[in-house]
């Protein structure tokens, strides 16, 4: 077999970034979950991942941080082939909630097809869940690609499993605090109000660029003590009275524990980076002040213990989403790595 050249265009081999390395061999875990039952706006998430695959080979595996990025042994978990089906069945059920409620019914109190999709989810949350556990238990970092944002519980009720106390840097244009939003108990806009409620390990949770959200969800982010909201509106105003970005990073990462997992939303970013995401809306973060905050975490002295990306969706004939999700993912993937290898080190002395 050839030795894997960094320097030469990627070749597709099934894994992320066409990198060479085995999941027995690699350090962190990419689990695919190309599922979007519960997207309320634009379908489409669930191509996320294959896209972002395609799009990884792209991606020049140097980085100005990282030292020798590309010898980071990022491992492609194999995607579970039923899925596909098991998320085109289910979003038809989705889509035939969704079409009354927007015809101004309401749904009945036990709806078979409702109870149906909430089991889907359910049984979902579990799989990654225990393929999340096996790769915990063998020291590796899991990451998991959705799909809409409902996919990354199973993860965190895994990393609550592992570790007694962590927080959650949420980064998103939403506030994602609805409880069972459109009757979808495990819906995208539903997931940190799931987390909160079912994962009592986490003792705090650090919003970053939130810009949409309901009164419900304002009331549940003044009342818990567990959750710190940057809105864009502040980071925004912050910098125009003269703030700088780096001074607001600290503030951000000092809020948070020992132990932290990322949970990325894409639609954080400006909506020029994501322009076929499920729901965009305008504001959000630059690439480089999220690069900037990511690489600030990673040397803060506290460990990324897990972490999630998603809701890219591709465009019809447009790689542009799938693109920025590649390069979004790699800076999560090798910063990671860095980050616990560093803390790794300074354990050592």
């Amino acid at each position: 077999m050839t030795a894997f050249n960094p320097n030469e265009p990627g070749i597709p081999n099934g894994n992320y970034f066409a990198l060479p390395y085995s999941i027995e061999k690699s350090d962190i875990i990419i689990i695919s979950a190309p599922w979007d039952v519960t997207t309320s706006y634009r379908p489409g998430t669930h191509q996320g991942p294959d896209a972002i695959k395609e799009a990884s080979l792209q991606v020049d595996l140097f980085d100005l941080n990282v030292k020798n990025a590309w010898k980071v042994k990022i491992g492609t978990d194999p995607v579970d082939q039923t899925l596909y089906q098991r998320n085109k069945k289910t979003r038809k059920l989705a889509e035939q909630v969704i079409a009354r409620l927007e015809e101004g019914k309401e749904l009945e109190e036990k709806d078979q097809i409702l109870e149906a999709i909430n089991q889907a989810s359910e049984e979902l949350n579990r799989e990654i869940k225990e393929r999340a556990l096996k790769y915990m238990s063998q020291g590796k970092t899991v990451v998991i690609l959705g799909g809409d944002h409902s996919v990354p519980l199973g993860n965190i009720r895994a990393v609550g499993q592992k570790h007694s106390d962590f927080g959650i840097l949420h980064i998103d244009a939403h506030a994602d605090l609805r409880k069972a939003y459109e009757g979808f108990k495990y819906s995208h806009a539903s997931i940190l109000y799931n987390a909160l409620n079912e994962v009592p390990q986490i003792s705090k949770l650090t919003q970053l660029g939130v810009r949409d959200f309901c009164q419900d969800e304002a009331n549940i982010i003044s009342a818990d003590s567990r959750i710190k909201c940057y809105t864009d509106t502040e980071l925004k105003k912050n910098s125009f009275e003269g703030k700088s970005w780096a001074k607001q990073c600290e503030e951000i990462i000092a809020t948070l524990p020992a132990k932290i997992y990322i949970t990325f939303d894409i639609d954080g970013l400006m909506p020029y980076l994501c322009p076929n995401t499920g729901t965009p809306v305008p504001g959000g973060l630059s690439f480089g002040e999220i690069d900037y905050l990511l690489w600030m975490l990673a040397n803060s002295g506290k460990r990324i213990v897990g972490l999630d990306l998603c809701e890219v969706s591709p465009g019809d004939g447009d790689e542009w989403d799938a693109n920025v999700g590649a390069r979004i993912l790699y800076k999560l993937c090798i910063y990671t790595h860095y980050n616990n290898q560093k803390i790794n080190n300074q354990n050592l002395r």
